[in-house]
């Protein structure tokens, strides 16, 4: 199969998007009991997503080669007023999701659509840009990494419960 073509994100695409948020959301789902299963939340999720991306400079695109959707990546551009930031750290870029297919991981697929990510956000005048995983993503992980992305910040859990229970 040739290397992938990455390019915005179209209507027609949303059967294969939404095939990829599950996927996404299962794997996720299985790392963590903090996650919902896909399937039941997949068009609202992704509704809001399109919102989130329509709203805030945002774009999605899709890797495909042959005609076959291989992965996507969702991203768009973020503001907050922290007293305690840097400017250009309170207008950053978000990568919210992205998402290879199992039969596409291992050929540098994520990466591609990172650098088309980080692309778009740049144009949009950010000069950073953040991803997040679930702790125990490590394929995930590493890609990122692999990417030159690093920790920012990192953010611990713990379950608790009441004494009057």
């Amino acid at each position: 199969m040739p290397k992938p073509t990455i390019r915005p994100y179209r209507e027609a695409d949303y059967a294969d998007l939404r095939a990829a948020f599950i996927e996404l959301q299962e794997t996720e789902h299985a790392l963590h009991d903090g996650r919902l299963p896909g399937e039941p939340i997949a068009d609202a999720y992704l509704a809001w997503l399109h919102r989130e991306v329509a709203a805030y400079r945002g774009a999605i695109f899709i890797a495909e080669a042959a005609g076959v959707f291989q992965g996507f990546v969702a991203c768009w551009v973020v503001r907050h007023t922290n007293i305690i930031e840097t400017r250009d750290s309170n207008t950053f870029g978000l990568v919210s999701d992205i998402c290879v297919l199992p039969a596409w991981r291992g050929r540098g697929i994520a990466g591609d659509l990172l650098a088309a990510a980080e692309t778009h956000l740049a144009d949009q005048g950010v000069t950073r840009v953040r991803i997040g995983a679930l702790a125990k993503n490590d394929p995930a992980l590493a890609a990122y990494r692999k990417r030159g992305f690093a920790p920012y910040e990192v953010v611990l859990e713990k379950r608790v419960t009441s004494p009057k229970r």
